[in-house]
């Protein structure tokens, strides 16, 4: 089930922003075919599968895309394919013979989705980079942080899985119904770099209409204003304040028991400091989930500052079903929802099997053919060959 359901989707396994847009398209009802590389990862990195939520909801093969045999079953895999995603630094697919002019000969109708850093021109296109990397040269991460300290590198969630992977899912989604329309396939050119700038469109916007300072934590929703930003509680613990709007902020005085006539006009700039300390004197009083049980269903935005580990025990997200256990492993359940073409409860990821037959068949080839490739493929153990984009 899913609005995928019947869409297949050849996935050249990476690291980070492309496997996220694979398992989103999973998520989302896409049959999905991980193709590992027989040499493995230079990372490092090892993992029990089950732990590798990335990977969940697809099978995976292990190919040698450097030998004639290897070439040969992927090939036949792209003829029957709906999309296919990539995540290596350009020019390696075209040097192994699996390009995007290569594929859409052998698939007219295929969407091909190239997932990169830096993308596929200009100077950087072929440098090493990491979430981190992308961040910096997009400005997004010189306005993350406080105005005395250094940026802080928001996790991998703006670069790798929003601007990256979120972007590449969009843009094959986009292709595949355009696809359906026309008969005709095209490639889909996803960068990290290009993502993230998008993220920021309304930040550009604010500051071109002058509402928006470079300097970091000086502007209303970086922490420059005292009503968005994070407190800390008598146990220790934060709380998080967003009283953006003039009936959220009456609210949140009311909360905090502060009376607006005795404190100085918010929207003086000069005034922001005398409240910032006053949340604080205030709010260090209580405990986080005593400022919690205040504040519910008072719309004054103030939440509690959550765990990982607390974020999957909250009532909200309990009610919503936001998480769910798969063999062991608490994951997000995937969004977003539908009323009428839900999607099935993801798999784990996938284990060792000896349905490679199977899988094959669902790619279109024949017995006899199967029968010719025997050794050519094999299910993969353990699929732990990570990539970064823009990585070969």
């Amino acid at each position: 089930m899913g609005p995928l359901q019947g869409i297949q989707v050849l996935e050249f396994s990476g690291l980070g922003p492309a496997p996220f847009a694979a398992m989103m398209l999973a998520d989302m009802g896409a049959e999905v075919l991980s193709v590992e590389r027989a040499s493995g990862s230079d990372l490092g990195i090892r993992m029990d599968l089950r732990f590798q939520v990335l990977k969940r909801g697809r099978r995976n093969i292990t190919l040698d895309l450097k030998s004639v045999d290897g070439l040969r079953l992927a090939r036949r895999l792209v003829a029957g394919s709906h999309a296919l995603i990539e995540g290596f630094r350009p020019g390696v697919m075209e040097r192994i013979g699996l390009g995007p002019e290569d594929c859409l000969n052998l698939q007219p109708r295929l969407v091909y989705g190239r997932m990169t850093g830096w993308g596929r021109e200009g100077p950087m296109a072929m440098e090493a980079g990491h979430d981190i990397n992308y961040l910096g040269m997009t400005g997004a991460l010189h306005a993350i942080g406080r105005a005395d300290a250094a940026p802080v590198p928001p996790l991998s969630l703006v670069g790798d899985y929003g601007g990256g992977g979120m972007m590449l899912a969009f843009g094959l989604v986009c292709a595949l119904h355009e696809a359906g329309q026309s008969g005709c396939g095209q490639v889909v050119d996803a960068s990290v770099l290009d993502g993230v700038a998008a993220l920021l469109s309304s930040v550009h916007g604010y500051r071109a209409a002058g509402l928006w300072s470079d300097q970091r934590a000086d502007n209303m929703i970086d922490s420059g204003a005292p009503w968005y930003d994070t407190y800390r509680t008598r146990d220790g613990k934060f709380v998080a304040v967003g009283a953006i709007e003039d009936r959220f902020y009456a609210n949140l005085l009311q909360v905090l028991g502060l009376a607006e006539d005795a404190l100085p006009d918010r929207r003086s700039r000069a005034s922001w400091p005398i409240l910032r300390k006053r949340f604080a004197e205030k709010i260090v009083l209580r405990t986080r989930d005593e400022w919690g049980a205040l504040a519910e269903g008072r719309d004054a935005c103030l939440t509690p500052v959550l765990a990982l580990s607390e974020a999957t025990q909250h009532p909200q997200a309990r009610a919503r079903g936001s998480y769910i256990e798969i063999d062991g492993v608490v994951q997000a359940r995937p969004a977003p929802r539908f009323s009428r073409t839900e999607p099935d409860r993801p798999s784990a990821p996938a284990q060792a099997n000896n349905d490679l037959t199977a899988v094959l068949t669902r790619w279109g080839l024949c017995p006899s053919e199967i029968g010719e490739l025997n050794g050519t493929a094999t299910q993969a153990a353990s699929p732990q060959h990570l990539k970064d984009p823009g990585h070969a």
